[in-house]
């Protein structure tokens, strides 16, 4: 990560955490094993384990591309019907337990969980001074790989004493989400009493990050009193940026908008397609790009994640947002003298957000684009604090000034009313929902809202309820641990 990768990473990571299991038991190389005998018995030590313990937030890119092509607003697109075909399979609503790509959706959300529970399991070895703070850092972690766990799979295996070993294998069972819920509540908690409010490094999460995530667990729970009160403490600490579209460029990157993104670096050397998630640079952003691009401002890519006509088009007029979130690539490239190869379901739309830009990779080009993924923005934290008040009852007024702020920026009036929203009740809520499809759009949040709000069997095309509110857990954890798969598959 910027400013918070070391050097001792490649060697540590490669060493304690080193892995090559096909599921979430595992066990360290024998040759490569650290154990505590001989590690975790110096500040330092506990300093290259928790860089550890961040580095899979960069493996998660699948994350956003899921979010948005499992939802109404994007197309899987690519070169061909089968080009990476596990994620063709979740556009089309078909996909299955042997999905390579939920397959490693699990592997390394869970390697995040290991490599946490590791360093609990050694919390105790020595003493030194800014611990508690360091572990408040292991505990937000463990918190957001739970989540985004859960979000996809629903219940799933809960372990937090120690790593999961080899010889554990089959012994797993899947734990009621309410459970897995409370866990991660506990763990952010524990975060928010520990964190400081600012760290010197940048990446590092604070008080204010564990706060906002905690809230948007409530959310996703229902809790909105508790939600509404924990987002209270996040109001007025960030602002959001002037320009929207400014926010997503590289000198945007960790703004007073940004609470939580995922860091990466372009500079790093080390790349192996059979390990994309090995290089610190941004492997997703190639995905988004216009295959054989020749002109400006952009690099080619693979055309993945166009967003569709309908998306497009159902932006209000005078909507900032709209050009800033989706490229009308054959606009312009009209207007640049520019020349590309449409690929499969080619919609005439890219995704500008998260898009490869000229001269924003190094190394290996497709394994090395810096671009950081901003998971926690406040304009999210402004649209969840306006639901909680509003579905809870709360305080409609509040929502409504909570929602606006959001949409002054959108439609840039500079403080006017002109498109404000008046509405309460229910009205008020799918004003809310809908203000999230615009302004979140394409940054990983689609589909999971569209499920927690009951709304993704109306709009998905292909959802079929009580079955696609989660992904199938991998055919190969069925067959090591006999757990339970989910409903429909």
């Amino acid at each position: 990560m910027k400013n918070l990768k070391i050097v001792l990473l490649i060697t540590f990571v490669t060493s304690l955490f080193y892995r090559c299991a096909d599921h979430v038991d595992y066990e360290a190389i024998e040759g490569y094993s650290i154990t505590a005998e001989v590690y975790f018995q110096q500040e330092s030590d506990y300093e290259a384990a928790l860089v550890g313990t961040y580095d899979p937030l960069q493996w998660l890119f699948f994350n956003i591309q899921i979010g948005a092509i499992a939802s109404e607003i994007s197309l899987c697109g690519g070169e061909s019907a089968t080009d990476y075909l596990g994620i063709q399979q979740i556009d089309d609503m078909t996909h299955y337990p042997e999905n390579d790509v939920l397959k490693s959706m699990w592997q390394w959300l869970y390697e995040g969980v290991n490599r946490a529970n590791y360093m609990e399991e050694n919390k105790s070895n020595i003493e030194f001074d800014g611990k508690e703070a360091l572990y408040g850092e292991v505990y937000f972690l463990r918190a957001y790989y739970y989540f985004e766990l859960v979000k996809f799979f629903g219940d799933v295996p809960l372990f937090t004493e120690s790593r999961l070993t080899a010889g554990e294998a089959g012994t797993l069972s899947r734990t009621p989400k309410e459970e897995v819920y409370a866990q991660i509540e506990l763990d952010l908690q524990n975060a928010i009493a520990n964190l400081p409010n600012s760290q010197s490094q940048v990446g590092r999460v604070n008080s204010f990050t564990a706060q906002a995530l905690l809230g948007k667990v409530l959310l996703f729970q229902d809790k909105f009193s508790e939600a509404a009160a924990t987002f209270d403490n996040l109001i007025g600490v960030y602002s959001l940026v002037p320009d929207y579209g400014s926010q997503f460029l590289r000198f945007g990157e960790n703004g007073p908008e940004s609470i939580f993104e995922i860091q990466y670096t372009n500079t790093s050397n080390w790349y192996d397609w059979n390990c994309v998630q090995c290089s610190e640079g941004n492997y997703g952003i190639i995905m988004n790009g216009p295959r054989g691009w020749s002109g400006p401002e952009y690099a080619q890519g693979w055309s993945f994640n166009v967003p569709t006509a309908e998306f497009y088009n159902s932006f209000e007029s005078g909507d900032t947002r709209r050009d800033a979130t989706v490229l009308d690539i054959e606009a312009f490239a009209a207007s640049t003298g520019s020349s590309y190869t449409e690929g499969y379901d080619h919609t005439g739309y890219f995704n500008n957000k998260y898009i490869p830009r000229a001269g924003e990779s190094g190394g290996q080009t497709e394994l090395n684009y810096l671009s950081n993924y901003r998971i926690i923005r406040y304009a999210d934290v402004l649209l969840m604090a306006a639901e909680a008040y509003n579905r809870g009852g709360i305080d409609d007024g509040l929502a409504q000034e909570y929602l606006n702020l959001v949409r002054r920026r959108a439609f840039n009036t500079d403080g006017e009313d002109d498109y404000d929203i008046e509405a309460t009740g229910s009205v008020l809520t799918d004003a809310i929902w809908l203000e999230r499809k615009f302004e979140l759009a394409l940054e990983g949040h689609r589909f999971f809202d569209l499920v927690r709000t009951g709304q993704a069997a109306s709009l998905i095309p292909g959802f079929v309820e009580g079955k696609h509110e989660v992904f199938p857990i991998p055919q190969q954890e069925i067959d090591i641990s006999g757990l339970i798969q989910n409903s429909g598959y």
